[in-house]
């Protein structure tokens, strides 16, 4: 019954680190996006894709660990931490509902952030199709359809020469 406690202690604290180095890497996207440093935010997709997978096998790991916590101690696998954590040795009780909440607030930021992210990310292709259609205007105005997305043209893309002059 310990191992099994320890080992889940163990994986709620991997858990822990993963969300920190994601964020880490978030935080220094955003100064990148800040910075306008493009090559930068560039490299940062491949880490932050990286980190997003060291963080699903720590999940994984966290969820085997707390199934054969619960197994062990003769609950449904299904049982929730708030479940689990009253039925524990009053010593190990405090640490592991502050793994859990400082699990849950970690990962709040990091979808907080990344969400940040993308909307500066998408902000700026924005800004960057705006201005390619001002120096290329196309035929057709921009129009979403009836899914909220763009039509892509029937049109092909005038070519940069043809469009001057």
């Amino acid at each position: 019954m310990m191992k099994s406690l320890k080992l889940l202690i163990d994986a709620l604290r991997d858990e822990l680190q993963n969300y920190g180095e994601m964020l880490a890497l978030l935080d220094r996207q955003q100064e990148y996006l800040i910075s306008r440093a493009a090559s930068e935010v560039f490299q940062s997709i491949s880490l932050i894709k990286a980190q997003g997978g060291a963080i699903l096998q720590s999940r994984v790991r966290r969820e085997e660990c707390r199934r054969a916590l619960a197994e062990d101690w003769r609950q449904p696998q299904e049982a929730s931490f708030t479940a689990l954590i009253p039925l524990l040795p009053a010593d190990y009780q405090p640490l592991l509902k502050a793994l859990v909440d400082e699990n849950n607030e970690l990962l709040v930021r990091v979808r907080r952030r990344a969400r940040q992210n993308h909307l500066m990310l998408r902000r700026s292709v924005e800004l960057m199709q705006d201005l390619l259609n001002s120096l290329l205007p196309s035929r057709h105005g921009c129009v979403y359809d009836g899914t909220g997305s763009r039509p892509v043209s029937a049109t092909a893309p005038r070519r940069f020469y043809e469009a001057v002059g």
